[in-house]
């Protein structure tokens, strides 16, 4: 697929042309897999109220990328076109603003980990005292070796929370 922006084929007013090759003398097709598509985007002048089709989104897109300060409602459905705004957009930024970008994702991604860290540090203590306490209401019921094995803690733990 080749996408232009200027006029490739003038005798056409066709915003998308698709070519297939042939065989020069005996004109037969060379293969059904193998098109040519050319996107001359010049011919395309639908306003952002009549976009009707994905083409037709994907189009507009294209043609005004560089001017669009967001992706406009209307085209906010389609995930693809969003994900493209975001590159077209971090392809305008300067190096210095990369850098900040860039450090600002590490540090959302980082502080993200902190959290689930943190969540799991929590759970791990949580059940650790949990266990202490069932350990400490079966200390007069049951000997060391026995709470030891069904609650998970040494017998040095189960030991100490006897004295």
């Amino acid at each position: 697929m080749t996408i232009t922006d200027f006029d490739m084929f003038e005798n056409s007013n066709k915003v998308i042309s698709r070519y297939k090759l042939k065989e020069k003398d005996d004109l037969t097709d060379y293969s059904d897999d193998i098109e040519l598509v050319f996107v001359e985007l010049p011919k395309f002048n639908k306003q952002l109220s009549e976009l009707e089709t994905l083409s037709d989104k994907w189009l507009y897109f294209l043609k005004a990328a560089n001017t669009l300060e967001s992706v406009p409602a209307s085209m906010e459905e389609v995930p693809e076109i969003n994900h493209a705004f975001e590159v077209a957009r971090e392809s305008k930024l300067t190096r210095k603003e990369l850098e900040l970008l860039e450090k600002r994702e590490m540090f959302l991604h980082d502080s993200k980990n902190a959290i689930l860290k943190a969540r799991q540090d929590g759970k791990q203590e949580g059940a650790k005292e949990k266990a202490i306490e069932i350990a400490r209401s079966l200390i007069g019921i049951l000997d060391v070796q026995t709470i030891s094995q069904t609650i998970g803690l040494s017998v040095a733990e189960v030991e100490r929370l006897r004295n």
